[in-house]
């Protein structure tokens, strides 16, 4: 098995395989795209956007099972990649990657990073959030995922930025990523606009 640990979806973090039982980590040496690709494409998380090193997301746990990793890029899964059993490395070293299914968010036009209209990164551009689900609980995962404690209430914008996500959460997630998402679907954003949302820890 394999999952990515540390980042803030499902497609961002620390490599980390499973072997008998037990999860490890990959190291650094020699890592790069193509290496990346394919740990993104196995997690069908799209393609790799960047890749890192020095344990950019902490430092893994267990054993180290590959280093010097040296995928072509067409390997569908990553224990298939030429690679290195025996390592000089520690956990200093994990590899790690963004894959392009990752979504990162950011509030921006507020009076700090806890306040504004809502701009998702997804697929290497910036995107508005349509507000057609804009919700409370959807406000809430927002705020509770970016640290900025809990919505105070929701902001209205217009859409500037070329794409268009949509978000609908059935319950309390680590993220908006867990929850129902669309991107650049008319439907659901049909006579939208931008979500924003002023968060509680805003000034502190």
């Amino acid at each position: 098995a394999l999952r990515l640990a540390g980042g803030r979806s499902r497609c961002e973090g620390r490599v980390e395989m499973e072997e008998a039982g037990a999860w490890g980590t990959v190291c650094d040496d020699g890592w790069d795209l193509a290496d990346a690709d394919v740990v993104c494409r196995q997690l069908r998380c799209g393609r790799a956007v960047s890749v890192h090193g020095a344990a950019a997301y902490g430092r893994g746990n267990g054993s180290i099972l590959r280093d010097e990793v040296g995928c072509a890029g067409h390997e569908e899964n990553l224990w298939e990649c030429p690679a290195a059993l025996e390592h000089d490395c520690s956990h200093k070293e994990d590899a790690g990657v963004v894959c392009s299914e990752h979504h990162q968010w950011r509030l921006s036009g507020g009076r700090d990073g806890c306040a504004g209209r809502l701009e998702v990164l997804f697929r290497g551009t910036w995107s508005t959030v349509c507000d057609s689900a804009w919700y409370g609980l959807e406000r809430r995962v927002l705020c509770r995922s970016l640290g900025c404690g809990a919505p105070l209430r929701p902001l209205s914008y217009g859409h500037t930025l070329p794409g268009r996500m949509f978000y609908k959460c059935e319950s309390l997630q680590p993220s908006l990523a867990y929850c129902h998402w669309t991107f650049n679907k008319s439907s659901p954003c049909y006579q939208s606009r931008a979500a924003g949302v002023i968060c509680s820890g805003t000034g502190l």
